[in-house]
């Protein structure tokens, strides 16, 4: 029983890290998992611009100085998009673990996510704004059949972090304005693997983890001629201060804790109102995603887990086009980059890759007070190879390198509905 013990400590703190480090993810939609789909609109031209449009109260998110560029009085947005992503695994070599089946593809690890945004912005005049918003910013569900070949290094994962944004914007003169806004976020993760508790036995291992932390985030808008605005936004990262505990039925309960850094972004965007119908949108937006090299994990078995993620850059462009008074069509395209670079950094619950977005959208006027959006987006990624290795106790394996290539893909489907009054 003693050695059964000590062996399954040793295959549980791999998964351990991993699924603390899975923090740092999300869905799709971002390059380096960080949700974009903050709204609705967006995802109709793929949120290319985003720091410089400001046509509803969802400029909280993007630039809250764009909620100066809104009519005065209340502005209220409420979306919810539908994310449908798959996640398929081929192997390309993986070596059974002794006295263990090597195991199965695992199914399809994507599923179906409901994302709702809501915010309100309120101007007494031209002068001055205040609003707050309320979104996920990371969020992830990956989850692969028990008898996955990559099991030993995690199967399952769920990601969940809320943000509370309160704002407030204040217009410095005709072509100024500028924003700034607080941020109090709940992280909460969910990991799973099977361990090896012994030879031909293994147990499900199970991790849950939590923390609320507190950043910032400011923007400017500057209109450079009666055509063109520029915005810029920076949104700060946040440190947790993970802690939860380590389970295996019978053999372990064990209290853990770990900090974690969520990135830094910055984004600078542009709006060209080419003629009265056609409007042009771009963006370049950098993330700090190089902030997770290695997460150590204290108490439990106290891993180290070498990450090496690198900065990355997102590039958008996108049009919108005045049918009538009624309507407003919108299309986009999208390059965002991964922060894992190589095959030996991609872990089995958050297999990130380049991708590119295309998007299309409408807005339909209800009345002069209320809009409705719809948004499409198809995210294309890259194929991602992974040589990931599962540390396997000695005498059992000593380790698993697990070969096989992710084919992943995800359609988000958004509504949203905004009013003013």
């Amino acid at each position: 029983m003693k050695t059964g013990r000590k062996t399954m400590c040793i295959a549980l703190g791999l998964g351990a890290g991993l699924g603390l480090g899975a923090l740092a993810g999300g869905q799709v939609h971002a390059g380096g998992f960080a949700l974009q789909n903050q709204n609705g609109a967006g995802t109709g031209n793929a949120f290319a611009g985003a720091a410089a449009v400001a046509e509803d109260a969802s400029t909280i998110y993007f630039n809250p100085a764009g909620m100066v560029l809104l009519p005065p009085g209340h502005s209220i947005s409420a979306a919810v998009t539908f994310l449908n992503r798959t996640v398929d695994y081929s192997d390309r070599g993986t070596v059974s673990v002794p006295t263990f089946p090597l195991g199965e593809d695992g199914g399809d690890g994507g599923s179906l996510a409901i994302v709702p945004a809501a915010f309100w912005s309120y101007s007494p005049d031209s002068k001055w704004a205040v609003g707050i918003g309320l979104s996920p910013t990371f969020g992830n569900v990956t989850e692969f059949d028990k008898d996955f070949i990559g099991r030993f290094s995690g199967y399952f994962a769920e990601i969940k972090q809320i943000n509370l944004n309160p704002s407030v914007a204040y217009r410095v003169d005709d072509r100024v304005s500028v924003g700034f806004g607080l941020n109090f976020a709940r992280n909460e993760t969910e990991f799973r693997q099977m361990a090896v508790v012994g030879a031909g036995a293994q147990r499900d291992a199970h991790l849950k983890g939590d923390d609320t932390a507190i950043g910032w985030n400011v923007g400017a808008m500057l209109q450079i001629t009666p055509y063109t605005r520029l915005g810029f936004a920076y949104r700060s990262s946040m440190e947790f201060d993970l802690s939860g505990r380590q389970k295996i039925a019978g053999l372990l309960n064990a209290g853990i804790g770990a900090e974690l850094e969520t990135p830094d972004n910055a984004s600078l965007a542009l709006h060209h109102q080419l003629s009265p119908q056609w409007e042009l949108l771009g963006d370049l937006t950098w993330t700090g995603w190089s902030k997770i090299q290695d997460i150590k994990v204290e108490g439990g078995t106290s891993p180290v887990l070498s990450y090496r993620f690198k900065d990355t850059w997102r590039v958008g462009l996108g049009v919108g086009y005045k049918l009538d008074d009624k309507w407003k069509l919108r299309a986009g395209v999208a390059f965002d980059e991964a922060p894992v670079r190589s095959a030996e950094d991609r872990t089995m619950t958050l297999p990130d890759s380049d991708r590119s977005w295309i998007a299309f959208g409408a807005r339909y006027a209800l009345n002069p007070q209320t809009t409705v959006d719809l948004g499409y987006s198809h995210v294309f990624f890259d194929d991602a190879p992974t040589r990931r290795v599962a540390t396997i106790p000695a005498g059992l394996g000593g380790r698993q390198v697990i070969r096989g290539t992710f084919d992943v893909s995800a359609d988000l489907l958004s509504v949203q509905l905004n009013h003013h009054f």
